[in-house]
């Protein structure tokens, strides 16, 4: 039986947001419903599958790693991260069925029969975040990761959320590094510490501030997340500068980081992003990792499908390890084909909108688009977390006032990714 790879075939789709997400998404991830799917084809006749987030990722399939694949033993290079996210995940699914065993049987000794999983949104008005919730815990979930941003007044938002969901319903908050410095993070943490059902902050300030970090953590009693990579790894662990680590990659990468962060016995997340198909990917590795105690944050909640021919059955938080060959699910190709699209050339186009975020001192600012007011509060050139503070869409009413001000706003530069 060969395991030669003889095809590679590439499949882009849109694949569009469930509603609330939708109107939230539009203002800085809009790209996230471009998904590239990629079919590896073995020489025996067994096929795999993976995908890519190509506008996001942490590392997008080329033409170039797609070439270094043909014709080449799968088992060889499917440890190669640098292949790209969705070839990589397609080459094991693949070696895997192949053999009849699920990818976690490639990956090392079992440890757990279901992984925790995790509802994820980005910041939102509170009753979105509230239908969000409610259609969480319908779902099975008990955790929501949401992201933490000064531009909504945060503490009123959850003291709602701690009113209105469940006692054990879980809240983990995302700051991005925007409570900007140990000054301003202290108070933040500890005025939302005081509701029980915030379980995590992730990355308060940034990350490369170790003296920083090390005392915020003797300054609360939730847990701090950090990134792994900055500071390296072993930094990180030897100055303890947190209570566990965010974890993302490709395979080789995963399984190294997790080892280092288990000799600690610290505890981290998985979080690659992307539909139901990444989902499971991360369940198989789960399956191996005994410190992957978080709930996994993969975002699949966000669209209207998983792509996936059965649905993801969600127990008091937890997935089951899939046992089935590969990993474990089938593609549904009648979606596929549905929201199958020709590539689209970066960058991806924004949409024409009007932001505005207004402070309870009558002081308001414009933006054009999500990308622009990260950048001021990133640098700390906008107040931090100020109650009252409020984001809002503003509606093209087809007014010369309208186009004037989102002409203005569209002057403001972008805010460029930076490693954190």
């Amino acid at each position: 039986m060969s395991l030669v790879v003889k095809n590679i075939e590439r499949i882009w789709i849109d694949l569009p947001f469930r509603e609330v997400p939708r109107r939230n998404m539009i203002r800085e991830l809009p790209h996230w419903t471009i998904l590239e799917l990629c079919k590896v084809t073995l020489e025996c006749g067994v096929t795999g599958i993976g995908e890519t987030m190509p506008f996001y990722t942490w590392m997008e399939v080329t033409d170039e790693s797609v070439a270094r694949a043909m014709g080449k033993p799968a088992p060889e290079i499917m440890w190669d991260d640098s292949l790209g996210g969705g070839l990589q995940m397609a080459l094991f699914d693949a070696v895997a069925r192949a053999n009849d065993i699920p990818v976690h049987h490639l990956l090392g000794k079992k440890q757990r029969n279901s992984a925790p999983v995790s509802w994820w949104s980005v910041e939102m008005p509170i009753e979105d975040w509230l239908s969000e919730a409610r259609e969480a815990i319908s779902l099975g979930y008990i955790n929501y990761k949401m992201k933490a941003r000064p531009w909504v007044d945060l503490e009123s938002q959850v003291k709602t959320m701690s009113e209105e969901t469940p006692d054990h319903f879980e809240i983990d908050l995302d700051f991005n590094t925007m409570l900007c410095d140990s000054a301003h993070a202290v108070r933040i943490l500890r005025q939302l510490e005081k509701y029980e059902q915030v379980k995590i902050f992730e990355s308060p300030i940034p990350q490369k501030d170790v003296a920083g970090n090390k005392y915020l953590r003797s300054q609360t009693s939730v847990p701090i997340a950090m990134h792994v990579g900055n500071p390296p790894l072993t930094t990180a662990l030897e100055e303890d500068v947190c209570d566990g680590f965010v974890v993302h990659g490709g395979v080789s990468q995963i399984l190294h980081e997790a080892h280092c962060i288990t000799e600690k016995n610290k505890v981290f997340w998985l979080q690659n992003t992307g539909s139901g198909l990444t989902t499971v990917w991360c369940l198989q590795l789960a399956a191996v990792l005994s410190h992957a105690r978080w709930p996994a944050v993969n975002c699949h909640n966000l669209y209207v499908h998983t792509l996936l021919k059965e649905p993801l059955v969600v127990d008091g938080g937890y997935v089951a390890i899939p046992d089935k060959p590969g990993i474990g699910y089938e593609l549904d190709w009648d979606v596929v084909e549905q929201y199958r699209i020709e590539p689209i050339p970066k960058p991806y186009p924004y949409a024409d909108l009007l932001i505005r975020i207004s402070w309870p001192s009558g002081a308001e600012d414009f933006y054009a688009h999500g990308l622009q007011y990260w950048d001021d509060y990133i640098e700390g050139r906008r107040p931090i977390f100020s109650p009252g503070v409020n984001m809002e869409v503003v509606p093209d009413d087809g007014s010369d006032r309208w186009r004037a001000q989102y002409n203005e706003a569209l002057k403001k530069p972008s805010w460029v990714m930076k490693d954190n």
